[in-house]
């Protein structure tokens, strides 16, 4: 626990002070917003659509075992095949089962976070595996050696320039290449990977009970190549993913499209239902999906339930003044910003990762943008609240909140240290927290209290 706190303030701190990170961050983020406010101009009656998006959610998680068996039974009807690995674990070694069989040296993978969860790339490589990342974004940060920077955008942290850097220190190009060159560039490099790769990995952005199917969306076409070329597919889907029916595409895709990336609908979307069909020219001969709890039935047993509705849109993120400030990778954890410090600690272990619910503002701005309405502020207070019941504060931190609730509750011992005492005794307390980055603290010379006593004299 003691580790991955001070990671995690470490690492902020840093990040909070860099204002050339805040600079790209900022730009990258602003371009969304703006995108955004058009995309939303399609709803008719936005609130409308976000709440029906919740009752559908709602349904989907309440009866999540009978939407699972009935996904099961209709995709193995059509050949494919369903696996269910409780944990990273088993995901892992069923992948591995796979590959060995079909004798494969490299995979190639769309872009996918559960993948990122279960830590695949590293796994496959231990087993002399290349896993080769086909999204630009993703490709991005496997030839920098870094793991996303946001749950829709890995690279939201690089310039262009930085893009070109890479590129020029891991394969060799020529410096200061344009994004039109660089974009060129992974498309020669990448096409030649499809066509020599026996198996493709993909994650899911839904599954559909009723039809058996599972829903990947992409912008760049890499998705359908990873899965059209490969003779085997894989697809890698937690289990809230679920839909009841494929009708409730219709709402679902255009609010991930919009809250995602600010589009009316995303490029390329895609309902894969089974390996390739009698008669059918196109398509993998073998279709596997790996249904994945890896923690979250424990969401499911939680206080914070809702948060399975999550569409990983990465909304939250944009939104949050946190992220905004420390970036994706100071959380140490696969899904960073609000909607992965609820999560995380049920995923993770509360006790190791407890901390990242501490690591908001409350303003609410994160449930306010969600488009299925989660009440993610609230749920980083739960969390809270689930650490002081379990007893997984520090003694120090117990005792900082007794004397602080012990001054609030008595208004006598507030009025009776001056502003001299307090502005000491807070600037010393807070000096590395607070003093260092910002500046010390100057308590006003009279109290609320007396110029309100003195105002009700005159």
């Amino acid at each position: 626990m003691a580790d991955n706190l001070t990671e995690f303030i470490a690492k902020s701190k840093v990040k909070a002070g860099d204002l050339e990170h805040k600079r790209k961050l900022s730009f990258n983020i602003q371009k969304y917003a703006d995108t955004v406010v058009k995309g939303k101009m399609q709803f008719a009656d936005l609130d409308l659509a976000r709440k029906k998006a919740k009752n559908v959610k709602w349904r989907a998680i309440e009866k999540l075992d009978q939407h699972l068996e009935q996904f099961e039974k209709n995709f193995i009807a059509r050949g494919g095949k369903v696996i269910w690995a409780e944990n990273a674990e088993e995901a892992l070694e069923a992948v591995l089962q796979i590959c060995q069989a079909k004798n494969t040296k490299q995979v190639v993978k769309s872009k996918s976070m559960v993948t990122e969860e279960i830590h695949l790339n590293d796994f496959l490589a231990k087993h002399n595996i290349d896993s080769v990342e086909t999204d630009l974004g993703e490709y991005i940060q496997q030839l920098d050696g870094e793991a996303p920077y946001h749950i829709v955008t890995p690279a939201m942290h690089k310039s262009k320039e930085d893009v070109a850097r890479v590129f020029h220190e891991k394969l060799g190009t020529e410096p200061n290449l344009s994004p039109n060159e660089l974009t060129q560039i992974a498309r020669k490099n990448l096409r030649a990977k499809y066509t020599t790769s026996e198996v493709g990995i993909t994650g899911g952005n839904f599954l559909i009970a009723d039809i058996g199917a599972v829903c990947v969306s992409e912008n760049e076409g890499n998705g359908r190549l990873s899965t059209a070329f490969p003779k085997t597919h894989i697809a890698i889907v937690g289990i809230e993913k679920v839909l009841p029916s494929l009708n409730d595409l219709a709402l679902f895709w255009p609010l991930l499209a919009t809250y995602g990336t600010g589009q009316n609908v995303t490029v390329y979307n895609t309902i894969f239902t089974g390996g390739k069909q009698a008669g059918e020219t196109d398509g993998p001969e073998e279709m596997y999906v790996i249904l994945l709890d890896n923690g979250r039935t424990n969401l499911i047993r939680s206080e914070v339930r809702e948060s399975m509705y999550c569409i990983r849109c990465g909304s939250c993120l944009n939104a949050c003044p946190v992220y905004k400030n420390i970036g994706g990778h100071a959380y140490g954890t696969t899904y960073s910003g609000p909607i992965g410090s609820v999560i995380s600690p049920h995923l993770k272990g509360m006790a190791e990762f407890k901390h990242l619910s501490y690591a908001s503002s409350l303003c609410g701005n994160c449930t306010e943008v969600c488009p299925v309405k989660i009440n993610i502020h609230e749920m980083l207070l739960e969390n809270r609240h689930i650490a002081v019941k379990e007893h997984l504060n520090s003694f120090a931190e117990n005792t900082g909140w007794k004397i602080w609730k012990m001054g609030m509750l008595n208004r006598g011992l507030m009025n009776s240290a001056g502003a001299g005492i307090k502005n000491k005794l807070v600037n010393k307390l807070f000096k590395n927290s607070w003093v260092d980055g910002r500046g010390e603290l100057d308590f006003a010379p009279k109290t609320f209290n007396q110029m309100w006593k003195e105002r009700d004299k005159r």
